[in-house]
């Protein structure tokens, strides 16, 4: 009933009551009486309701702009705190729980793929909603899960020398240009193309190796060729897992089955790249012993992409990365049953019919699934240390020929000026023949010159109107973060975790970002650019340019940088952090081996000469404040490795390289500021 219905009902019901009252009483009008009474009360109760839901809604709304002007108002105080806040550094400030510095615990899940994701992580990062489903991968069972454990010294010895027990067991030879330099490295750096080989499955005229091994017959016998090949390790570990895959290994159950009904030498075992049998459903499929998959043929009949197997043959074939088995016969030991990988036939399905679509699942979106931290079923991708860096490196060397590939074969698609070198031959009375044919990467493509040819023309161009930068920033990532040291497995150092450090990283950088551009510490910021490299012990840092609106005035350079101690009474959480982030070094002659020594002198001209105040050099930058013990300065005491041995020296504020104090105490790291 609308308002005006009502208003109508209510005058009618009035009227008819006042002309009751000046009619006689007989018993009609007493009936009516009655039922005007009951229609009467009924409607009051009805227009009570209506007043009742009409005046909540009025307090309702009420009470939503109230709440809605409380949370602008406290944003816009929360704003205002850290506005110019670097300016007014205050050792009491607190900012842990601060929902603009703190990155979350990995507690949000994934409803499709049950992967565990940061707050600010991308929901498409893991699955694309729904559209990525493979099938899990088997938990390892004994004695694989137990090595795989770290709690007992056989496991912490075994995933200590993990890429040498794979190598024990993989099918194929690891083929790249490994990039060893000096100094400590924790990674697993290479350059160029990464390659897998397979040779036949007898020996030709030499002994057995990778996969020739597992033909040996006697079980004690080719354990012992293995560990005669890979050094230091262990003969009851290397025994034990080669029973294991054995049992389990599909793959080595067909290569085994196929030797024994090869007819002759000139036979060949093709394993198909893509094809699986008619009878199995594609994500129940783990590679069976049938002649769908593998066929033993004598000729041709067999494409590019399928592994071809002599039975005797002094020749190794290259395996395509496109192949399903790439990765098993690689990594035996992560893909202990055989598993199929990435290869053509993976398509993506609707999330809401569960029915598979006609578009691809491309390598990189396989490969992220296949990484994702999760706890049911867990993971155990991540379990396998160095091997794992290995591994990722293989993958990601994968995934950038698919996307090389793709260039290569849509150059036109990309719209690609393919003749201009031909042209200029002509005009120029070159030879043609010396040009070639050659394919452009589009700016779309990271690392290509186009691509970094763009991102230093934006650079230019920010100067050319702004002039130049006010603040650069280097910010490295730092492997003591509660978000990477809670989320290690047993027995692993951050080092074996690069898929973690990489996220959290990216998440800490977007919130530095938002700290200087939305809640301007520095002031009103005009323009920025970053770049991200990894550091050669693996770890990422972010070279950051700043420009501001005001220009920072010499008298307050003090306020935003600082290259001294703190006082460690008075701010001893950023003392901590100073000290351990913070301090260059030592070298020259307190640690002359030091990485940064070059013909004995450091190569960032430390130790640094102690000022009593900020001035200029020759060349117009800041010579920062270096005070001196005897002038109000502070020292402490660090331990340093030299020639493996560790001794404890003092160090003062000669050794401290330049920070914004605000900024080392929300972020907790090596944040280079400068002027």
């Amino acid at each position: 009933m609308d308002f005006e219905s009502s208003c109508a009902f209510r005058y009618f019901n009035t009227k008819s009551q006042t002309l009751w009252h000046n009619q006689p009483p007989t018993k009609q009008n007493i009936g009516k009486n009655s039922l005007l009474n009951k229609r009467q009360k009924k409607l009051k109760k009805t227009h009570q309701v209506e007043d009742d839901i009409i005046e909540e809604t009025k307090k309702s709304s009420s009470n939503q702009k109230q709440m809605s002007q409380r949370t602008e108002r406290r944003k816009s105080k929360m704003k205002k705190n850290l506005e110019m806040k670097a300016f007014n550094y205050d050792c009491s400030d607190v900012f842990n729980n601060d929902h603009r510095i703190s990155i979350g615990l990995m507690d949000i899940e994934c409803k499709f793929c049950k992967a565990l994701k940061f707050q600010d992580e991308s929901d498409n990062m893991c699955c694309g909603k729904g559209k990525v489903n493979l099938p899990d991968l088997t938990i390892p069972e004994e004695p694989l899960s137990t090595y795989l454990s770290g709690t007992t010294i056989e496991s912490k010895h075994f995933l200590s020398n993990i890429r040498k027990y794979n190598s024990c067991f993989n099918m194929t030879s690891f083929g790249a240009n490994r990039k060893k330099e000096s100094g400590f490295q924790t990674t697993f750096k290479i350059q160029g193309q990464i390659y897998h080989r397979i040779g036949s499955l007898l020996p030709y005229d030499c002994e057995s190796s990778f996969l020739q091994i597992y033909f040996i017959g006697d079980d004690d016998i080719q354990s012992q060729r293995r560990c005669s090949i890979v050094p230091n390790v262990q003969h009851e570990i290397v025994q034990s897992l080669q029973n294991f895959l054995n049992e389990h290994n599909a793959l080595i159950k067909l290569f085994k089955t196929s030797l024994d009904n090869m007819p002759s030498d000139e036979c060949q075992i093709v394993l198909r790249a893509d094809k699986i049998p008619s009878s199995e459903h594609e994500r129940r499929f783990n590679l069976p012993v049938v002649n769908e998959v593998a066929a033993i043929i004598n000729g041709n009949e067999f494409s590019k992409r399928d592994i071809v197997l002599q039975k005797r043959s002094n020749e190794y074939v290259t395996v395509q990365e496109t192949h399903k088995s790439y990765d098993a016969l690689q990594y035996p030991l992560m893909f202990w049953m055989g598993e199929d990988g990435y290869h053509f036939e993976i398509y993506e399905i609707n999330p809401v019919t569960g029915l598979s679509t006609k578009k691809r699942v491309s390598s990189m979106k396989f490969y992220a699934y296949r990484m994702m931290i999760r706890t049911n079923p867990e993971n155990h991708l991540l379990h396998y240390k160095q091997l794992l860096n290995q591994f990722i490196v293989d993958m990601y060397a994968k995934i950038e020929n698919e996307r090389l590939r793709y260039i290569r074969c849509n150059q036109k698609a990309l719209k690609v000026e393919q003749y201009i070198h031909l042209k200029d031959a002509f005009e120029n009375d070159e030879n043609v023949s010396d040009i070639g044919q050659k394919c452009i990467l589009p700016a779309s493509f990271i690392g290509s010159p186009r691509h970094m040819h763009e991102y230093i023309q934006d650079a230019l161009c920010f100067v050319r109107h702004n002039g130049k930068p006010c603040l650069f920033i280097t910010f490295t990532c730092n492997i003591r973060w509660t978000e990477i040291t809670n989320l290690l497995l047993v027995d692993q150092q951050p080092s074996d975790r690069h898929d973690l450090i990489a996220r959290v990283f990216k998440l800490k950088l977007r919130k530095l970002i938002d700290l200087i551009t939305k809640c301007k510490i520095f002031g009103n910021v005009i323009s920025w650019v970053y770049s991200i490299e990894w550091q050669k012990r693996g770890l990422p840092h972010a070279h950051i340019l700043i420009w501001l609106k005001n220009k920072v005035h010499p008298d307050r350079i003090d306020n935003i940088i600082s290259a001294e101690l703190p006082d460690p009474e008075k701010d001893p959480h950023l003392f901590d952090i100073i000290k351990k982030n913070m301090i260059h070094g030592p070298c020259g002659q307190l640690n002359p081996f030091s990485v940064c020594m070059k013909d004995s002198q450091c190569k960032c001209n430390y130790p640094r000469k102690l000022l009593d105040v900020t001035r200029s050099d020759k060349n117009g930058y800041p010579l920062y404040r270096r005070r001196s013990i005897t002038n109000g300065g502070f020292q402490t005491a660090i331990n340093v490795k030299v020639n493996d041995k560790y001794k404890k020296v003092n160090i003062d504020n000669q050794w401290i390289v330049p920070y914004c104090p605000l900024i080392s105490k929300i972020m907790n790291a090596h944040i280079n500021v400068e002027l």
